[in-house]
């Protein structure tokens, strides 16, 4: 019997997929549950299992977009499972036999004779010339005895500078993905389509620094997860959004939505790109609960595992671009939000401090917003918000109780 493989929907309102990649070839023996395609949707990329053992024949080529509920192949669940390996794969490929010292060209055995210990060598005022036009003496064919290199030849000898044609010159053209394209045609369209606007400010980690070395040993030992900045920003975000609740809302044509939660998108990076993933009603976690699911979704994004209906929602974002080394960026809005955080990289620089210059670790953070609902005064004073409350997260944050805030 032939069973007719469709494609499942990957989330709701996605109506078309496309296939990415097949893992088998037409003809395979495939087991049932074996993962036999890697399907792209505009939102993430997805493993498709095979739903019974036979023999597959394949129906749709790699790149096809093919709509949800199409056909992509067919299993034969009436043949037998083929018995064990190839015969030729057991066996050891042939030694290639040795080419005799005979059959090697004449012309290289009277070269070999033309050259003697002086070929290529250069004379003491010959060497000292080239080394001062950075020439090697490989580069130089010497027109002295036995190939020997003058300091004629030195005098002469010219540089090399390459050629405008010189060196690889190809290329590649690769379609891209679904995911990538419509990442793409999302930023595009929020560049186009917002009145977007970035504001900056800079924030002292020492507080955060000095939290993280006293208590991420006994944080990681009590709850197997590490005390990292992702649950310091997460929940400084939280508190700002209690304070600028236009920030925690999204524009609907002449109407504007805002939320009484917190579903806080955490930007990272996949094996396809960049993931989304979100974290649900962050105001209930506590610092424990946020590196936990910030665990769990990296994880699951760097595996591949990661659902639409994780991606989908959010409320706002947070994207760290300090992990690969940005000092500063304009982050560009995750539509239909309406703002997103950019974290950058932590570097000692001299402030001021009590009226003296310090050396501190310092981040500088970035806000871009949709000006059409929110304004300067909201967008200035959220950011405002957060660098205060990473600047004192024992009373902003903790509620100047730390061993209870770390549940340690």
């Amino acid at each position: 019997m032939a069973l007719e493989m469709k494609v499942p929907s990957p989330g709701e309102s996605i109506t078309e997929v496309e296939i990415a990649a097949w893992l088998v070839s037409d003809g395979d023996y495939v087991e049932k549950d074996q993962a036999i395609a890697e399907i792209d949707s505009d939102k993430a990329t997805l493993e498709l299992p095979a739903e019974a053992s036979g023999i597959i024949t394949l129906k749709a080529e790699e790149g096809d977009a093919v709509a949800v509920g199409d056909v992509v192949c067919l299993i034969d669940t009436d043949a037998a499972k083929p018995d064990g390996a190839k015969k030729e794969a057991a066996e050891s490929p042939k030694k290639e036999e040795p080419k005799k010292a005979e059959d090697k060209p004449k012309a290289d055995a009277e070269k070999k004779d033309a050259e003697t210990y002086a070929t290529g060598s250069a004379s003491p005022a010959a060497k000292k010339i080239l080394q001062e036009k950075s020439i090697m003496s490989k580069d130089v064919k010497g027109s002295g005895r036995d190939g020997r290199i003058t300091k004629e030849d030195a005098v002469n000898a010219v540089p090399s500078m390459g050629s405008p044609s010189s060196g690889n010159r190809g290329s590649e053209r690769k379609k891209l993905s679904m995911l990538r394209r419509k990442v793409a045609e999302r930023l595009v369209s929020a560049k186009n389509e917002t009145a977007m606007l970035t504001t900056f400010n800079e924030v002292d980690m020492t507080p955060i620094f000095e939290l993280r070395s006293k208590y991420k040993e006994q944080f990681k030992e009590k709850h197997g997860v590490g005390l990292g900045f992702m649950s310091f920003f997460t929940l400084a975000v939280v508190r700002a959004l209690e304070m600028y609740p236009d920030v925690n809302s999204m524009i609907d044509g002449d109407y504007m939505i805002s939320y009484d939660f917190k579903d806080i998108s955490i930007a990272v990076s996949g094996p396809k790109g960049l993931m989304v993933p979100v974290i649900r009603n962050a105001e209930n976690l506590s610092f424990r609960g946020v590196e936990e699911e910030v665990k769990r979704l990296a994880l699951r994004a760097r595996d591949g595992q990661i659902t639409v209906d994780e991606m989908t929602g959010g409320t706002f974002t947070i994207s760290n671009g300090g992990v690969f080394g940005s000092m500063l960026s304009t982050p560009i809005i995750n539509p239909p939000q309406s703002a997103i955080l950019g974290m950058h990289n932590i570097v000692e620089r001299p402030i001021v401090r009590d009226g003296g210059i310090v050396v501190a670790p310092i981040m500088f953070v970035a806000l871009s917003y949709d000006h059409r609902i929110i304004d300067g005064k909201e967008s200035v004073g959220f950011l405002v918000a957060v660098k205060e409350a990473l600047e004192n997260p024992e009373e902003l944050l903790m509620d100047n109780n730390v061993k209870r805030a770390l549940e340690l």
